[in-house]
């Protein structure tokens, strides 16, 4: 029903420029009644950083960006969603148009610049649908006029750890200038050791909140080796890889190709799944890695869970293939699981990942 609706809609919707198109989408999934979804396969169930997925498929931060439509989101069959990024004070992000459809190449271009309605909204929005349940996550971004962008997480952990499933430290933006100076080992370092002692503060004596860290896919190897450190000799819980890239592939086709800031979906596939088995080969099974970049297919999640995802994560397309795309994907992943003759898909986690490093098995 939803697809058939999507299919209808769908030549309208892409008549309209990016950014209207993506704000009617979110008040109409916050309007709509929320669905049950049916109930997933077993062989999904996932556990990672202490929570319990009933399948390890979510929707990407930045969709959702102030908590607007978490219970819609989940009606749609996603695992777990991720609202944000969310700054401590509301700020409007940059200036317009900042949203490009790159049609051709099946991608989107964006510069939103962390708009955010602010930690105590999205806290309230949190706060006042928790006890409908479902893995909620919120990904935490520094104001763009921050003097002390380190304290900006700390301030934002405080406030929403009581009221998530588990918060996201965001500094691999590229929107927001110098956001990603914060990715270098010892600004890194600081920061987490800043955040995860205001978690801790936060939850003492109550449940303890993961924290994971979210990257970007244009680190070179032995800043990945500077990232990877830091989260473990911090205790962060886990790391989504990756963000949105600057490169501009040369494949790409699409009139909006050069437009500034990160680009998501297709193109970002091989980039950020070659990543995503690097840092699973660095991380040693110390904690669960989510895969994030350039996912269309039940294929392309796959790749993503052999290369060490424990979970993933998409939204750029479902621009432009619709929401019927969490279902096909759940149902591709239960098959291969099936296929495998396995009773979990996560006995499938990093089965290629050193080929996948090496560019191979893609």
């Amino acid at each position: 029903m939803i697809d058939s609706l999507f299919n209808l809609a769908r030549p309208l919707i892409h008549r309209m420029d990016a950014e209207t198109a993506h704000r009617l989408t979110v008040a109409a999934l916050a309007a709509a009644p929320a669905l049950r979804p049916s109930g997933d396969d077993p062989v999904l169930a996932t556990q990672a950083f202490g929570q319990t997925f009933t399948n390890p498929v979510g929707l990407a931060a930045g969709f959702d960006k102030h908590a607007e439509a978490v219970d819609g989101a989940l009606g749609l069959g996603f695992g777990f969603v991720e609202v944000g990024g969310v700054t401590p004070l509301p700020q409007p992000g940059n200036p317009k148009p900042r949203v490009f459809r790159l049609t051709e190449d099946e991608a989107v271009i964006n510069r939103y610049g962390l708009n955010s309605d602010g930690m105590e909204v999205v806290a309230q929005r949190l706060a006042a649908r928790r006890a409908r349940g479902g893995v909620v996550g919120v990904n935490l971004g520094a104001n763009k006029e921050s003097a002390d962008r380190a304290a900006d997480y700390a301030v934002l952990t405080r406030r929403l750890a009581a009221v998530t499933d588990f918060l996201t430290i965001n500094v691999s933006s590229p929107n927001t200038p110098g956001l990603r100076d914060l990715q270098a080992e010892s600004a890194l370092d600081e920061l987490v050791a800043r955040a995860i002692e205001a978690r801790d503060e936060a939850t003492q004596g109550g449940r303890r909140t993961p924290m994971l860290l979210k990257i970007a896919p244009d680190l070179t190897l032995p800043e990945l080796d500077g990232m990877v450190a830091v989260a473990r000799r911090r205790g962060i819980d886990g790391m989504i890889v990756s963000n949105t890239t600057i490169a501009r592939p040369e494949s790409l086709r699409s009139a909006a190709k050069n437009e500034t800031g990160g680009l998501s979906g297709k193109p970002l596939f091989t980039a950020s799944t070659k990543l995503l088995a690097e840092t699973f080969l660095r991380v040693e099974r110390q904690f669960p890695l989510v895969g994030v970049g350039g996912i269309d297919s039940a294929a392309t999640a796959f790749a993503k869970i052999r290369a060490g995802a424990d979970l993933v994560q998409f939204y750029s397309a479902m621009v432009f293939k619709g929401p019927g795309l969490v279902k096909t994907v759940k149902a591709g992943l239960a098959a291969e699981a099936r296929k495998a003759g396995l009773p979990r898909l996560g006995a499938l986690v990093g089965r290629d990942a050193a080929a996948i490093a090496r560019g191979e098995a893609l």
